[in-house]
């Protein structure tokens, strides 16, 4: 972090392919689909995909993502979660070797009407209560019917959605992979059921694929753990610097609305780094963030370029030194529970302000 606003996610390509190896470990009879949608979730996917060329395909949410894989000098396979938007956007897939999701009858028809000879493999999606994309179940077998019959089609795969498997106590994610065996068992195709969650909590999901997210970057899926708790090593660490260091009396206030006050004299530092930047905003008081190595307690309102924190067992701390907001030594699960959040909305937050720093090794 040098010249300029020191502010930077250092990404550590080694975690990420540590990461992949703990998924294989876990999931050991699996073919991997490793999420990298959403910039590879804050990480850039330029990086990112150098990291995880080794998964067996990677996937994304659009073709614009699809695009940057392939621009980064990537052949892994590469597979549109929502597949495409229009018909149009097909030629765009062929020529960019996609594999697409197809969870709608207009997109089967786009496909029986496509011009070019095209030659797809395809993931029959299936609602198995997530309510949100795929085939019922009672319609799934007539689009698979369909599909077999299209000459674009080259092959068909099976997946659907778990919508609680991070819920240790729900029993929906048992329900979910009863009802997609039972309404799939006759069919040919390989399978894919299992997310994050459902990789390392719930073996019965693996199937063929697994597809992974969130723990791919070090990061757990489930509320109270940490990436440590599920063997994982976090490859993102948010960073800043103090560019002040104030006293503030007893009794004053730090930052918009008073939202902190002094019951001692304090001393305050002020890191260079905010809201702008993609740390939360609702934040609140007493949130850790490492200075030097130490925790000290988040002070104030998060505002666009700055936060306060209090440096009262930092006697040494002054202008220049080291911020972790969050990452190594400090879990990104702990700030998320500070905030209200979850951590996929801070991973993806990161602004473009923020500099990525790769390191490897």
């Amino acid at each position: 972090m040098t010249g300029g606003r020191a502010a930077s996610a250092v990404i550590r390509l080694d975690a990420l392919r540590e990461n992949l190896a703990r998924i294989r470990v876990v999931a050991p009879g699996s073919r991997v689909l490793a999420v990298v949608k959403a910039n590879a979730y804050g990480h850039g996917i330029p990086g990112a995909v150098r990291a995880l060329s080794s998964a067996d395909a990677l996937a994304v949410a659009c073709i614009d993502e699809a695009v940057a894989i392939r621009d980064a000098d990537c052949d892994a396979p590469v597979v549109l979660l929502e597949g495409v938007f229009e018909a149009a956007e097909l030629a765009l897939a062929a020529r960019h070797r996609c594999e697409l999701v197809v969870h709608d009858p207009w997109q089967i028809d786009a496909l029986a009407n496509a011009p070019e000879p095209y030659a797809f493999t395809v993931w029959l999606k299936i609602d198995t209560g997530m309510n949100r994309l795929g085939f019922p179940l009672a319609e799934a077998g007539r689009a698979r019917e369909r599909l077999q019959q299209i000459p674009a089609v080259e092959q068909i795969r099976l997946m659907t959605h778990l919508a609680c498997a991070d819920d240790l106590s729900s029993e929906m994610t048992d329900h979910q992979i009863a009802a997609f065996e039972d309404g799939t068992n006759a069919w040919a195709g390989e399978r894919s059921v299992a997310n994050s969650a459902g990789v390392f909590a719930h073996p019965r999901s693996h199937s063929d694929w697994v597809r992974p997210g969130l723990a791919l970057y070090g990061v757990s899926p489930f509320p109270g753990q940490t990436a440590i708790d599920l063997g994982l090593r976090p490859a993102m660490t948010l960073c800043a610097r103090l560019i002040a260091v104030r006293e503030v009396a007893a009794g004053e206030t730090v930052g918009y609305c008073a939202g902190w006050q002094a019951e001692r004299a304090t001393r305050v530092g002020i890191v260079g780094l905010g809201y702008g930047d993609g740390y939360p905003v609702l934040a609140r008081n007493g949130t850790p963030v490492l200075v030097n190595g130490k925790r000290c307690p988040l002070v104030g309102r998060v505002s666009m370029d700055m936060l306060a924190v209090d440096l009262s067992g930092q006697s040494e701390a002054h202008v220049g030194d080291p911020v972790v907001l969050w990452g190594d030594g400090l879990p990104v699960e702990d700030i998320a529970e500070c905030a209200g959040t979850i951590p996929w909305t801070l991973l993806c937050g990161v602004t473009e302000r923020v500099k990525l720093e790769y390191r490897d090794g």
